[in-house]
């Protein structure tokens, strides 16, 4: 995620040609529809081909970033931040004292949903690997299992909600740890471009008509209302975003290379200079 976006305008740039979907930094120009926003503004959010020192974008992609807000938190807010919040508080409604199963709690979404799902009253369990035990569990965990040592669909706990990041073990597994009225949250990534295998969402799809639980594919929408509610929630201290590595702009290949591993602990920071 970029460290400092330059450019905003009214347009938007041709998808795919620059890697890179977050941004935080100041305008510097807009289109003239443009009406929130002036040259000078510090803003952050999306924009298509953010690894760049100037990007485009449109404004209902971008929220104003508090002074409080360093560059490299409102960096991390967008895709991962929002993704937790909507897919917990809107398409799971999760409700305070619920039980929470977070599957793949140590990378960038996941980060954030244990936070947002405490916020929100839940009794949180969260699967991670063995290296990021702690990291959860410093983050508000009530209980963490080591993905590497157990298998947690054989546990006796049953859980109202689930939240698969990592694409899981089979649905059928997951059942197992599932109420009778739980439902699934399968996370995809931005545009359609999904973090589990297309495989599982589609079988989510057509298992959830004929079973009492829930298995529902979900994907972030662009919602600047959302984003300045996360920036309030990181100045209130109530989440902090987790930055696991920071690389230069000129390190972006390896930078991509290493959330391509699947298993970066937190968001990792693009710094344009």
């Amino acid at each position: 995620m970029p460290y400092l976006v330059r450019m905003m305008s009214g347009l938007r740039t041709p998808r795919d040609r620059v890697r890179g979907v977050d941004v935080a930094g100041r305008v510097i120009a807009v289109g003239k529809s443009v009406t929130r926003f002036k040259p000078g503004d510090e803003v952050f959010g999306g924009a298509d081909g953010a690894f760049a020192e100037v990007a485009a974008t449109a404004e209902d992609r971008l929220a104003s970033k508090p002074s409080a807000l360093s560059w490299e938190q409102a960096a991390t807010l967008n895709v991962a931040g929002l993704t937790a919040l909507q897919g917990l508080r809107d398409r799971a409604q999760l409700q305070a004292g619920q039980q929470l199963l977070i599957i793949g709690a140590g990378g960038g979404v996941g980060t954030f949903a244990v936070q947002i799902g405490k916020w929100l009253g839940a009794r949180l369990t969260a699967v991670t690997r063995t290296e990021s035990l702690g990291l959860v569990r410093s983050i508000g965990a009530d209980q963490v299992i080591d993905h590497n040592a157990e298998d947690f669909t054989l546990r006796s706990e049953q859980f109202d909600v689930l939240f698969d990041i990592g694409g899981g073990p089979p649905l059928s597994h997951c059942r197992r740890v599932m109420a009778h009225h739980a439902v699934l949250i399968a996370v995809g990534g931005p545009a359609g471009r999904w973090l589990a295998p297309a495989d599982r969402m589609l079988k989510a799809m057509a298992f959830s008509p004929f079973v009492p639980q829930q298995f529902v594919p979900f994907v972030s929408k662009k919602n600047p209302a959302d984003l300045a509610l996360l920036a309030e929630l990181v100045e209130r201290g109530t989440i902090a975003p987790v930055i696991g590595r920071r690389y230069a702009l000129s390190e972006v290949p390896e930078a991509i290379r290493h959330v391509g591993t699947g298993f970066p602990r937190g968001k990792v920071v693009i710094h344009i200079h």
